[in-house]
């Protein structure tokens, strides 16, 4: 599948960003194989989500309730002081917490080599523009989010990125711009 800007201004990213990210995105999609006009219209819909019409590769900080409790969370791998707001949400995907930095790290280099940078050393790394979409996508493999695609379960994909169904409207109607860019049924 072709990648252009034009399939990511369908989606509600702006023409500057459109054309800053459209080669990496097909880079992902191609190295993650996310194939499929049904696993690209859904990818999108949740990554448009997560980074704000791929506006946003860090984490909004308040700190709100919900991120004042990052810090010293062991399932995040979040074990030192700072790590809360060190290791907020990078990439168009928002990869958090120090072990979740880690492991992007680790799958990253398995296919990429090591060109790829250590994220747990230097998160803000993630915010390059080839590393957000990237882990983007790596983190979609990780989760093995293909398989919600395939069987068009949105809500079921929703929650295994959020843990919830924070945004789900939103999330809910990039994805039917999104079948409409790629033409399939809405």
């Amino acid at each position: 599948m072709i990648i252009t800007p034009k399939l990511l201004i369908d989606v509600g990213c702006s023409s500057t960003r459109a054309a800053m990210y459209s080669l990496h995105i097909a880079e992902g999609c191609q190295a993650y194989e996310v194939n499929t006009p049904a696993r690209l219209a859904m990818a999108l819909a949740q990554i448009g989500h997560e980074s704000g019409s791929f506006r946003y590769v860090t984490e909004i900080w308040g700190p709100t309730p919900v991120q004042r409790r990052y810090e010293g969370r062991k399932d995040l791998g979040n074990t030192q002081p700072g790590d809360g707001s060190k290791y907020r949400g990078h990439g168009l995907i928002q990869i958090t917490g120090r072990a979740n930095h880690r492991a992007t790290t680790q799958r990253m280099r398995a296919k990429f080599g090591d060109a790829v940078p250590d994220f747990e050393q230097n998160p803000l790394e993630l915010t390059a523009l080839r590393w957000a979409a990237l882990s983007a996508f790596c983190y979609w493999d990780w989760k093995k989010l293909n398989r919600f695609a395939d069987a068009g379960d949105f809500e079921g994909c929703t929650l295994a990125i959020n843990g919830g169904l924070n945004g789900f409207p939103d999330r809910k109607a990039r994805w039917e711009k999104a079948k409409l860019a790629l033409q399939l049924p809405v």
